[in-house]
């Protein structure tokens, strides 16, 4: 079996990869965009020193297993996994942990602000983690981008649910109410 680290991204494996995105094109290439910019906030989320380099390495791994031939239903989903596990694999590297230790014993005192706000920032991470996988990818998708970028945006995460723009502006809307109230209980036992 090829390690990840022989395997190079084909012309091929990027054609399967954009045609499991959509037939059309143009479209493709926009939901690629879309799916790339999302992963590496899944990544900044988390910490991750380089998440472009983690995002890329996702989507590899998603273009070699749909050129190895596994049928993906979702491939963003899909995507999400992935990019958990790339996320594991990169925390538990031993550069990872030496540069953590490094970190913990040069660095200077925070303000009390900071650490304020990296707790509200561990609390959302947390509760956007306890969510279901489709609810977290509405929520991340449904609040992305701005203007008119966000308004395509929407459409777009609509139809491909198959549900009206207003259904998703509910369930959105349930699932932003169940996140605020996840982080302000979190806030609390924290304090």
């Amino acid at each position: 079996m090829v390690t990840d680290q022989q395997w190079t991204l084909s012309k091929a494996a990027l054609d399967k990869l954009l045609g499991s995105l959509s037939d059309e094109a143009e479209l493709a290439a926009e939901r690629y965009e879309d799916l790339r910019r999302l992963l590496c906030k899944f990544f900044e989320w988390r910490g991750a020193s380089f998440p472009e380099e983690c995002t890329d390495e996702t989507l590899n791994r998603v273009a070699r297993k749909l050129e190895e031939g596994v049928i993906v239903q979702n491939v963003s989903s899909y995507s999400y996994g992935i990019a958990r596990l790339v996320f594991l694999e990169w925390s538990k590297g031993p550069d990872r942990k030496q540069i953590s230790l490094d970190e913990l014993t040069s660095a200077p005192q925070a303000p009390e602000q900071d650490t304020e706000e990296s707790l509200e920032l561990e609390c959302f991470d947390q509760c956007l983690k306890d969510l279901s996988a489709a609810s977290r990818e509405i929520i991340i998708q449904y609040y992305s981008e701005d203007k008119r970028a966000k308004i395509d945006n929407r459409n777009r995460l609509a139809a491909r649910l198959g549900i009206p723009i207003n259904a998703l502006r509910s369930r959105a809307q349930r699932t932003r109410q169940k996140l605020e109230q996840c982080i302000m209980e979190c806030l609390k036992t924290s304090a």
